[in-house]
């Protein structure tokens, strides 16, 4: 490619979206028909954690991990057979390095459930490499968009980075929501699309202070801070392009975006910020 492959933010919702797609499904299955085919996929999750440093997924075929319980039977049959990408792992390794990141190799890590769910929709044939990269339990929205910034020059290697967490996730109202949507999740998720279609690096990265609601919206944060190294690896200049997902269980807001530095024809329907306002 001549420009740097467009990146996404995934909100991969309850384990059930491996099975019940909604609108969420529907739109990641088609962006994924019309993203131009990369030669690999990175992805980061919250459901993988590590501490004091990143690790690294190297294995070349990893494991479809089932990181749940008291689901349906159906789930833990499903698997995700893409191969891994050993090489691409170590130069991973090496350009986090580079940035100043405490990073290692991990050969008998496999692919936990914030990645391998929304790939069934996005890569559904499962036959383009995937990496995986932990997210540091230190992380804080600030070293997110750093760790971002440390894998941007992925993007110009024709590799599709995908930041996977959840646009709201507040698990304790989880039993007994609406079955439309809480009101305040969906004025946070309309808070968040307005403010990265503005470019506000400054209130995005102090949400607590600025978002309505953002405490009850995320009474821990670790789900929303893929979005801000997506934000990292975006760059300076962004395009996004909000994929609706409507609500699930009252209090996960399912939208995704996907961010592009130039790529319009790509985006349908985008707006244009200065990502470092």
């Amino acid at each position: 490619m001549n420009k740097s492959f467009p990146l996404l933010f995934v909100s991969h919702g309850a384990p059930m979206f491996a099975i019940e797609p909604g609108l969420a499904g529907k739109h990641l299955a088609e962006l994924g028909r019309e993203l131009p085919r990369p030669d690999s996929i990175v992805i980061l999750s919250p459901h993988w954690m590590t501490r004091g440093e990143v690790s690294v997924t190297a294995s070349t075929a990893p494991s479809t991990i089932h990181d749940f319980g008291g689901f349906p039977d159906a789930l833990y049959q499903i698997q995700y057979p893409a191969p891994g990408a050993p090489a691409l792992a170590a130069q991973i390794v090496d350009m986090l390095h580079a940035a100043g990141w405490k990073s290692s190799l991990n050969a008998s890590r496999g692919l936990d459930h914030g990645a391998w769910v929304p790939l069934l929709y996005l890569a559904p044939e499962a036959d383009i490499p995937v990496v995986q990269v932990s997210m540091p339990s230190s992380l804080d929205t600030h070293s997110a968009w750093k760790l971002g910034q440390a894998l941007k020059p992925l993007r110009d290697m024709n590799v599709l980075i995908v930041a996977s967490g959840s646009l709201t996730h507040n698990l304790y109202e989880f039993r007994g929501a609406t079955s439309h949507g809480a009101q305040y999740v969906k004025e946070f998720a309309a808070w968040t699309a307005k403010t990265l279609a503005l470019g506000n690096l400054e209130q995005l990265l102090d949400y607590k202070q600025y978002a309505p609601s953002a405490e009850r919206a995320h009474p821990t944060d670790e789900h929303f801070l893929p979005l801000f190294i997506a934000l990292g690896a975006a760059g300076e200049q962004y395009e996004t392009r909000v994929l609706e997902g409507g609500i699930t269980y009252g209090v996960l807001a399912m939208d995704s975006y996907l961010f592009s530095s130039n790529d319009a024809h790509l985006l349908g329907s985008t707006a244009t910020a200065q990502g470092g306002n």
